[in-house]
């Protein structure tokens, strides 16, 4: 499986050791607040044996990421394909770090290195990204990636209840 390298960041397969903090971070509702429910650390578990599953598939997906210079796990960035429940089709790119990692421009420089990766590698003419409408923070890392959000586009997320705050969705686009 391909490792991509920044500056300060490894985003790289995932080892044993990722499961407890990746299971601790997920079971914490500042970091799911724009994502739904907490994870159980067996629902957390099974999502890294899906990622696992999907780069040995298709060559992409979910990267573990840490800091080069400590080894400390910070959470993932990658590319999946959307949800064919989606009212779009295409790869996006993503990422979701534990709170201690808010704030150092961390998701900013993990999500250049996956576009690099899609552009680059994989030959992608586009990739978006999805987030609900209240995630200012992760729409804040799309600017700053680049991307721009038409809100034609805006849409509300089928996998959200009706009513609830994550249902209205935006999505931000960068073409290669």
């Amino acid at each position: 499986m391909t490792e991509l390298r920044t500056a300060r960041l490894t985003l790289r397969p995932w080892r044993e050791s990722d499961l407890a903090p990746w299971a601790a971070m997920n079971a914490d509702r500042e970091v799911r607040e724009h994502l739904g429910d907490v994870l159980t650390r067996e629902q957390a578990d099974a999502s890294v044996a899906a990622f696992r599953a999907d780069f040995v598939r298709r060559g992409y997906g979910w990267w573990a990421v840490e800091v080069t210079a400590t080894g400390e796990f910070l959470g993932f960035a990658g590319l999946d394909d959307v949800d064919e429940d989606m009212p779009f089709t295409g790869v996006e790119v993503g990422w979701r770090l534990a709170r201690t990692a808010w704030g150092h421009g961390y998701a900013t420089e993990a999500g250049r290195a996956c576009l690099d990766f899609g552009f680059d590698v994989l030959g992608l003419p586009e990739i978006l990204a999805v987030t609900t409408a209240a995630n200012h923070r992760s729409q804040a890392v799309m600017r700053r990636l680049g991307m721009t959000h038409d809100p034609a586009e805006d849409f509300d997320d089928p996998y959200a209840p009706e009513g609830s705050p994550l249902r209205p969705s935006v999505v931000h686009r960068i073409a290669r």
